[in-house]
């Protein structure tokens, strides 16, 4: 009977509880979507940028185009086009500008709010993209032409043949032209370096060059598609939009007819009574500046309801797994969905040489072919003529691992596959790798575009996270997976790496102490092979604890306004409760010295309801039971307002909204509360 009661008394107080929280829901939800005006003030505030970019650009007159105006695109590309006989350092110094206009085109696809793209200016930037990639590639074959066709000029005094590499920050080139044809020497070693070849008899005793053409990008692998929302979710805010653009047109049009009606009746008055006519003016005057200043904030809040609307569906569109995997791969072909190319791509081709410049009275003489630089095919087509079985060899490479790249396990070797247009494992053999001279080395049956991959979900999921203040808008997101901790500080809508472990030791990477945007920023730490960041993709790949993209949302937007004032943590629980909700710890912290046990509150929240949990991370079973002496809330804004202090809730309340965006944004991109 005495446990009856109990129970009795405790559902009795939760529904009082339930009350309670329903009655001051809309207050609640009133303040918390004034607070969350900050996300359309910083959208609104990055186009303001754009626009100041743009205006900038054109007043400088350089010469380089707007990559988002298609005339302006196709005149670059056809003026480079015409351009002839530019030597590898001209086109080295040419591509600098290339390499920036394909980087703001990904850009552009990435950062432009989903809503706001139109199919057809997609089409546009990918286009521009694919002609600026094949027109660089096709100027590299022209200028090592020009190359070989001096090489015999440029030999080594010592072996009789050409050797030459060029560097720099985008592209290195290897080239080496076999001018002596010894037969002794198959063994290729670039000076300095430990990369070559060792190729068989048949290219020893051959007219050719063998080219290695290291970009530090790859242009190769087919375009990422662009993350578009589904129809319905585009008519829906679409719609939204037209409602209310034809709502501020209908409430200006009224505006400004009862304007007009009362200037009407000014000018009666002004005949009958000469006397009243200026008080009359002055007041119809102070109307019609109170009505335009009022009409003007509509047309604000309306644009800034609409904006909120399209920035919502962008971010819930980060979150959202997708329902169908990637297309059936057969044996072989690498899933660049499961897999990602890491240190750029290793362009490895035999050249026939082509006829030598020769001095003739003070001239230099050279024969040009009409059909330019072409490929010797090794092995030959047919075979026949040649007795031995093994004629034709793998040929074995050694190539140097890009020093900025991280792998985490040896590194796996592919080709490219030019007619399924895909990479494939097959063609390869022997493969070894010596990770502190970062040399890899393999057999090679036919030559062509290599490059290194490795697990994309590698550092997923991950083992546990930490997300909190250091200054005045300013926090530091620790991420620690199997493999590596990874730190990132977040300030205004700026992000930078702070720091990478490996193994508890310190690793150094050049991209340490350099700010940039969000997307940026995750696209570079992508390249370096620290990808924390899933895609819609990634949970067929790791095993996730699935969380409902709603509520995933609401929490990280939550989460990032409360950040300039409070820590963040992983939980435990966060596995055992369902996918409706998720759990995770919470502190203040105002200074930065960090407690050495600090009292972490344990939160749940299902993005309509918070609560702090009467269980602690060191209980031993999960239990949803409400803490003594505390409440529910349908936010977490007002649900840690109950233990925090006043300091802590005036800082929350004066964050900057572009700070508040990019934490925001990094926490939708690592999806901490799905992927832990």
């Amino acid at each position: 009977m005495k446990r009856l009661e109990i129970q009795r008394i405790e559902k009795e107080k939760w529904h009082q509880l339930e009350a309670k929280d329903l009655e001051r829901r809309n207050e609640e939800l009133e303040e918390l979507y004034l607070l969350e005006r900050c996300f359309p003030e910083a959208e609104k505030l990055k186009h303001e940028t754009k626009l100041l970019s743009q205006w900038k650009h054109y007043i400088q007159c350089d010469g380089s185009p707007d990559p988002s105006v298609a005339q302006e695109m196709n005149t670059f590309i056809s003026l480079w086009t015409e351009k002839t006989n530019e030597t590898f350092e001209e086109v080295i110094e040419k591509s600098k500008v290339v390499l920036n206009l394909i980087e703001k085109l990904k850009f552009i696809l990435l950062e432009t709010p989903p809503c706001d793209l139109q199919d057809k200016n997609i089409i546009q930037y990918q286009e521009s993209i694919l002609q600026l990639q094949d027109l660089l590639h096709l100027k590299f074959g022209v200028a090592t032409e020009i190359l070989l066709r001096q090489a015999s000029t440029l030999a080594d005094l010592d072996s009789g043949n050409m050797e030459k590499v060029i560097k720099d920050e985008n592209v290195t080139l290897y080239v080496w032209a076999n001018l002596k044809k010894n037969p002794r020497h198959r063994s290729v070693r670039f000076s300095e370096t430990q990369i070559g070849f060792e190729i068989p008899r048949i290219l020893a005793t051959s007219d050719i060059a063998i080219r290695l053409l290291h970009t530090h990008y790859d242009h190769v692998s087919a375009l990422h598609p662009v993350s578009t929302p589904s129809k319905e979710h585009t008519s829906a805010v679409t719609e939204l939009v037209k409602d209310d653009v034809k709502n501020v047109e209908k409430a200006i049009s009224k505006e400004v007819e009862e304007e007009s009606k009362q200037q009407e009746r000014g000018s009666h008055l002004i005949q009958e009574e000469e006397i009243k006519v200026e008080e009359e003016q002055d007041d119809i005057e102070v109307k019609m500046s109170s009505a335009e200043e009022e009409s003007e904030a509509i047309k604000c809040e309306r644009e800034m309801k609409v904006l909120s609307e399209t920035v919502s569906a962008a971010q819930l569109l980060l979150v959202e797994n997708s329902s169908e995997k990637p297309d059936f791969f057969e044996d072989n072909v690498v899933d660049l969905c499961q897999f990602t190319t890491l240190g750029g791509v290793y362009h490895l081709d035999i050249l026939e040489l082509p006829p030598q410049c020769k001095p003739v009275k003070g001239w230099m003489i050279v024969e040009i072919l009409k059909e330019g630089l072409q490929k010797y095919t090794y092995p030959p087509e047919t075979t026949e003529e040649f007795e031995t079985e093994n004629a034709f060899p793998p040929i074995e490479v050694t190539l140097e691992v890009h020093e900025n790249v991280i792998f985490f396990e040896d590194p796996v070797v592919v080709r490219w596959d030019a007619e399924g247009k895909h990479w494939r494992t097959d063609g390869i053999s022997n493969v070894s790798y010596k990770p502190k001279e970062r040399l890899v080395t393999f057999s090679l049956d036919t030559f062509g575009p290599v490059t290194l991959i490795q697990d994309a979900h590698i550092n997923m999921p991950y083992q546990s996270w930490e997300l909190r203040p250091l200054d005045v808008n300013k926090v530091l997101l620790t991420v620690t997976t199997v493999f590596t901790e990874i730190q990132i500080q977040i300030k205004e809508n700026l992000c930078m790496l702070s720091s990478i472990k490996l193994k508890d030791k310190k690793h150094i990477s050049i991209l340490e102490g350099t700010w940039m945007t969000p997307i940026p920023f995750i696209i570079a730490l992508k390249e370096a092979g620290l990808n924390i960041f899933p895609t819609r993709h990634s949970h067929f790949y790791v095993i996730i604890n699935n969380k409902v993209p709603l509520v995933e949302v609401k929490a990280y937007r939550q989460m990032a306004l409360l950040s300039s004032a409070f820590a963040f943590g992983w939980s435990k629980w966060n596995l055992l409760c369902n996918s409706t909700k998720v759990v995770f710890k919470v502190r203040e912290h105002l200074t930065e010295e960090c407690t050495e046990n600090p009292n972490w509150a344990l939160l749940m929240f299902s993005g309509d309801r918070a609560q702090r949990l009467k269980i602690k991370e060191e209980s031993e079973t999960f239990s949803e039971a409400l803490k003594e002496e505390t409440e529910f809330h349908s936010t977490l804004y007002h649900m840690v307002k109950d233990f925090s202090s006043e300091e802590a809730m005036e800082k929350v309340r004066s964050s900057n909204c572009q700070f508040v965006n990019s934490v925001c944004h990094m926490l939708l991109s690592t999806r901490l509360l799905s992927y832990s």
